[in-house]
């Protein structure tokens, strides 16, 4: 059953970062949640872009990252879209909590278990909400999947194998270390947050190698991180993530009876697609690129107007970096590493079908100093 978006009140929310993806997918979906959420303002530490987008967007409240609390003020912002760099997600995370707003911090949560903890509790402890932008937990052809799975359509699944590259352009914010970029905490969470999601349980142990060094582009990030995951069920999943590589974005799910395969899967700009195999029968479905950025919008817009939890929460969040932390301890040891069992505190289910919204696709957008990543 699909959830209900009801009521006339738009929750007004501030975007904190207004790099690229910011300008090509996060404001232009506002147009497309307007149902119950409204862009009210603009921070950024670049005059050029609070310029050019409050005149574009007709935003009145705009401020630098050292006015945050006054422009959430002034504005009478009820939420902030974290748009930031990874290692700021933390810090301005708890500065929006403090004054009583709530947070949709894009992914991956942060750099450390101890700073997911951290932000967890900052909002726990201002009675604000708190959700991690998993945009393909409101995405249909992965959301298809997982259903495909839970019902048994391919047996007991058994592998998940994942390939995610792409060039990364020289000097990109994801290849500074100083802003915690790479390939691993970049495109690597997304497949972990598919793998555990679809099987529906998380990893105990862990086995990585990273790749460094491999140009100019990559002395201070990994290039590419392969990993194994190994669950308790005996499940195993693998991925190889990449920022060297030519574009691919699929993954693979094995069972005792058939296959899933999403090739792309990852995408936020073009069409996905599935293939079902079962037995000696193939299946293939397409599903037209849509906007993936305003279902979150929506989902937690409700969440604050109907005071419930949003299904991507910080703990969602916290599950994921806990396997990049041991991803990179593995990584850098060449040693296997153990996690201890994880039982999760939220009781609220796995993303669903029921999350699925179809909104129109954001038409191309020319932003204001932020290139693409892509070269």
């Amino acid at each position: 059953m699909k959830e209900t978006y009801e009521g006339n009140r738009r929750i007004r929310y501030a975007v904190i970062g207004l790099g690229n993806i910011a300008q090509v997918a996060i404001l232009p979906a506002f147009e497309h949640a307007k149902q119950n959420s409204e862009l009210v303002a603009l921070i950024s530490s670049n005059r050029e872009k609070l310029t050019v987008l409050a005149k574009k967007y007709e935003i009145e409240h705009t401020g630098s990252y050292d006015s945050v609390e006054s422009v959430l003020r002034t504005s009478r912002a009820d939420a902030v879209y974290i748009a930031l760099p990874n290692t700021m997600h933390r810090s301005m995370t708890e500065r929006v909590a403090a004054v009583g707003v709530h947070v949709l911090c894009e992914k991956p949560m942060a750099m450390t278990v101890e700073d997911c903890e951290a932000m967890v509790a900052a909002t726990r402890a201002e009675n604000v909400k708190l959700m991690v932008a998993y945009r393909l937990h409101f995405e249909k052809a992965n959301l298809t999947a997982i259903e495909r799975i839970r019902k048994g359509e391919i047996g007991d699944p058994r592998i998940f194998t994942s390939t995610f590259c792409q060039q990364v352009r020289e000097g990109d914010v994801r290849t500074r270390g100083r802003t915690a970029g790479g390939a691993a905490y970049d495109m690597g969470v997304h497949c972990i947050n598919a793998a555990r999601n679809l099987f529906r349980e998380e990893p105990t142990q862990v086995l990585a190698v990273q790749v460094r060094d491999t140009g100019d582009r990559f002395q201070e990030v990994d290039e590419a991180t392969t990993a194994i995951l190994r669950f308790s069920s005996g499940r195993v999943a693998q991925f190889t993530a990449s920022q060297g590589a030519a574009d691919v974005a699929e993954y693979r799910v094995v069972g005792t009876k058939g296959d899933i395969r999403l090739d792309p899967a990852y995408g936020y700009r073009s069409a996905l697609s599935e293939y079902v195999t079962v037995g000696e029968k193939t299946y293939h479905t397409s599903y037209s690129s849509r906007d993936q950025f305003a279902p979150e919008l929506i989902h937690f817009s409700n969440a604050i107007l109907t005071d419930t939890e949003p299904e991507p929460s910080g703990e969602e969040g916290l599950c994921d970096v806990r396997v990049l932390r041991a991803i990179e301890a593995s990584a850098r040891t060449g040693q296997r590493v153990n996690l201890a069992p994880y039982e999760r505190e939220d009781d609220r289910p796995r993303p669903s079908l029921r999350l699925d919204m179809r909104l129109p696709a954001v038409g191309n957008v020319r932003p204001v100093d932020a290139p693409s990543p892509s070269k």
